[in-house]
């Protein structure tokens, strides 16, 4: 799987293939995840670091626009419908 890429990774870092290899399928999970995955998983990190739910939501719309592959722009109340249901 991404044999090209794991090659390119091991010419060009210090990685060996299975360590290359590794780091393709973390990365590849990491943007597999939906937005509504995200959106809760960016949540409970923030909350657990002590932010507010204002500070919160504004710090996820922020994030969303760097996502790879951006959502649609999603406003302060359906993220929180993403969050609470």
């Amino acid at each position: 799987m991404h044999d090209e890429l794991v090659d390119h990774l091991t010419r060009s870092t210090p990685l060996n293939r299975g360590e290359a290899l590794r780091v393709v399928q973390d990365v590849l999970a990491y943007f597999d995840e939906t937005t509504t995955e995200f959106v809760r998983r960016r949540h409970r990190e923030l909350q657990a670091q002590g932010l507010l739910n204002a500070e919160i939501f504004e710090q996820i719309e922020a994030d969303l626009k760097y996502r790879a592959v951006a959502p649609p722009e999603l406003s302060l109340r359906q993220l929180r419908r993403i969050v609470y249901g």
